[in-house]
């Protein structure tokens, strides 16, 4: 029994010794660039006059960051900017013009990546935090404000190893986000306008990386 039990110690440490091997062995940090669509899933309930709203989709470089706890655990952080066209549609007063908005959306998720040869999937869940800015009214409204706020996001990829650091990348996320936004109208409208906005964004991105 004795034997036994400090066979097992013995073998338990081998396999730690490995694991630990085998991590330092694994490069901590990757890094994208990656051209990203961003597609608006939108709906508004706007006040006093109804309708609906309408965002454009975007195209814009994306950089992002990874960082492997594990082998399979990761964080990611994704850097990007968008700017949006934005129309009310279908309101009692006909469609109005809102102008464009800039969105800074910084999501930070927590992945699983699935290491299989050169291809290596993953999923992840993350948390965003959306900055609105740049905001141009339109030829209707005096003002359009929108208020920054937190959503989530699901994400699922995978990455095409074309060397030893140097890999191709395919990613989706699914960002749940939505905003208050304020018109401040003119005589047109003749009153300060709310509506709650569900942005709701499909972000579609292609691009290369590399790991250090």
């Amino acid at each position: 029994m004795k034997k036994l039990v400090f066979g097992i110690f013995v073998l338990l440490g081998v396999l730690h010794s490995n694991a630990q091997e085998q991590e330092s062995t694994t490069n901590k940090w990757q890094a994208r660039f990656r051209i990203l669509s961003v597609i608006p899933d939108e709906s508004a309930s706007i006040e006093a006059i109804g309708g609906d709203v309408d965002i454009s989709t975007a195209f814009v470089p994306e950089v992002d960051f990874t960082y492997f706890f594990s082998k399979n655990w990761a964080m990611e952080l994704i850097l990007a900017t968008t700017k949006h066209d934005v129309e009310a549609v279908s309101t009692a007063v006909g469609d109005i013009d809102l102008g464009s908005v800039w969105l800074l959306p910084p999501t930070l998720s927590l992945q699983y990546h699935y290491p299989a040869g050169k291809f290596k999937p993953y999923a992840g869940v993350g948390l965003n935090y959306t900055i609105f800015y740049g905001a141009d009214e339109g030829p209707i409204a005096n003002e359009v404000s929108y208020e920054d706020t937190f959503g989530l996001s699901l994400q699922a990829g995978i990455d095409y190893m074309l060397t030893d650091k140097w890999f191709l990348n395919f990613d989706i996320k699914k960002l749940f986000l939505q905003t208050e936004a304020t018109v401040n109208a003119t005589s047109a409208l003749g009153a300060t306008v709310k509506a709650d906005v569900d942005i709701n964004p499909w972000i579609v991105g292609i691009g290369a990386g590399i790991k250090f």
